[in-house]
């Protein structure tokens, strides 16, 4: 059964949440939550094709932006253009953030596998999602909400996607894929 992005997700390592709110051909809309004084599981990273914008519901938010700190406060928010690199840097207070990605793209089935994968346990002890099988799943779903890692060009990107993808129709991650989009 595919996975519902409109429940609650949690990261069981950092106890971060993730639901989804709504998507439209424009917009998709989610909510990012995490818990004062919890790491998060964010890295630096680029999102090729969108832009992300963060409103800020409750705390402060600390942001670098291509290597500026960028703050916001409940009420506020900060927009990240497409191909900017960026990263949460404190998670120190607690967050509550709505989170829009435009265009939606195809971002409703990446957050799926992303979720997925959370669901079953495959994160390291940081609780970063396993990079190799949401490689395989982005490359399968032929991902146009692309975010990859900052300090990798688009291009090394496409070809790490194209390895993972094979490795994982080796080891058969083809069905958690079909678990977590169908």
């Amino acid at each position: 059964m595919a996975i519902n992005i409109y429940e609650q997700c949690v990261n069981p390592v950092t106890g971060e949440t993730f639901r989804a709110v709504s998507i439209d051909p424009y917009v998709f809309k989610m909510r990012w939550h995490t818990k004062p004084g919890l790491p998060h599981s964010g890295v630096e990273h680029i999102h090729d094709k969108q832009d992300e914008i963060f409103y800020v519901k409750k705390g402060e938010l600390k942001l670098l932006v291509d290597g500026k700190e960028l703050k916001a406060g409940a009420g506020e928010k900060i927009i990240v253009n497409k191909g900017k690199a960026h990263v949460v840097l404190d998670t120190s207070s607690e967050l509550d953030i709505l989170l829009e990605y435009r265009p939606a793209l195809d971002y409703d089935k990446l957050l799926q596998c992303f979720e997925g994968l959370l669901n079953d346990g495959h994160t390291d002890e940081q609780g970063h999602v396993d990079i190799r099988m949401l490689a395989y799943m982005m490359k399968k779903m032929r991902c146009k909400s692309l975010t990859r890692p900052a300090q990798m060009s688009a291009l090394k990107f496409k070809m790490l996607l194209n390895r993972y993808y094979f490795i994982g129709v080796f080891k058969g991650w083809n069905k958690l894929y079909d678990k977590y989009t169908k």
